[in-house]
């Protein structure tokens, strides 16, 4: 049977149930700046399980740790000097680090996909950094969604997709940033594994050199989240760098697009497409229409984040 899963408010009240339901095991939903995280306590193998069943997620696909600060990352990480820049540069915010992960770490095997590192991330959301203070415990927070499905940047995109599967989302408003975190692997020579809502240039200008290029996408054994080659994918088939709609095609526009059903921003800005990214999928795959062609997005900033998520939600699915 369906349990009710609570609609809380971001006030006290409840960020103290948010929290009393994860300290019990419970999986709850929150906004971070970048897209809705589903929470459960990191440590506890049933609660992690409980997460990878509500999403239907592989359980071969690592999850990112939440934490309100760097004290709480060393307990259960270690740092080498190039995170401990990064960490200084862009915690809190849109970056997670996988980094190599303490023998005496209470993180669940489960989070990590048995891997000996851990995927890391400080949230700079106000309302995640009072709700993991409340909570005093680690809080893994993959995307608030069915696995492969678009992200959730409100809470009703969560209700809709996990609604009867949670036991409460807290409604923080829509997430500012609108992807997923940039992810870079800090086990060797700092590696991109996912661009995301940190441009890669900022992070390559504070490293003070380029990041080692992604490994190649892996449905079988990623070695952090946002590697699988589908994901984030609307109902919708999805036609990338099109010029203009076919019969029967809905058009997701960029920039003064004539025609187009949804805009990710007239004016061509990057930040206000990203953000935007999501929510038009959503509001696109709730008309039903049987396709979805998408403008040209340029490469670069935070376009590399909405290609990223274009391209996997365009891939063949099973």
């Amino acid at each position: 049977m369906d349990q009710i899963t609570e609609r809380l408010a971001p006030d006290a009240e409840g960020i103290a149930r948010a929290a009393e339901l994860l300290r019990r095991g419970e999986t709850v939903a929150f906004p971070t700046e970048t897209v809705y995280g589903l929470g459960a306590d990191a440590t506890s193998d049933a609660a992690v399980a409980g997460i990878y069943a509500a999403k239907r997620r592989p359980a071969f696909n690592p999850l990112i740790v939440h934490l309100p600060d760097l004290d709480a990352a060393a307990a259960i990480a270690f740092f080498p000097a190039d995170a401990e820049r990064l960490a200084d540069v862009f915690w809190p915010g849109p970056l997670t680090l996988v980094l190599p992960l303490r023998a005496e770490s209470p993180i669940s095997r489960l989070a990590t996909a048995g891997l000996d590192s851990v995927a890391i991330r400080l949230p700079a959301s106000n309302v995640a950094q009072a709700l993991l203070r409340a909570t005093g415990l680690p809080v893994v927070a993959p995307s608030a969604n069915p696995s492969g499905g678009i992200s959730p940047t409100t809470a009703d995109h969560v209700l809709t997709g996990l609604a009867g599967r949670i036991a409460a989302v807290v409604d923080g408003g829509p997430c500012p940033v609108g992807v997923e975190s940039t992810i870079v692997d800090m086990t060797a020579a700092p590696r991109l594994l996912r661009p995301g809502g940190l441009p890669v240039e900022a992070v390559e200008a504070a490293l003070g050199g380029p990041l080692q290029p992604p490994p190649a996408n892996s449905d079988t054994r990623p070695t952090s989240p946002g590697q699988l080659v589908s994901h984030y994918a609307p109902r919708a088939r999805l036609r990338l760098n099109a010029a203009s709609a076919r019969p029967g095609e809905a058009l997701l526009g960029f920039g003064p697009v004539a025609g187009a059903a949804e805009t990710l921003s007239m004016n061509g800005d990057l930040a206000e497409a990203t953000a935007n990214l999501f929510a038009a999928l959503h509001r696109l795959d709730a008309t039903g229409t049987p396709a979805i062609a998408v403008s040209p997005i340029p490469d670069h900033g935070l376009g590399r984040a909405i290609n990223d998520r274009l391209r996997r939600a365009a891939a063949p699915r099973d």
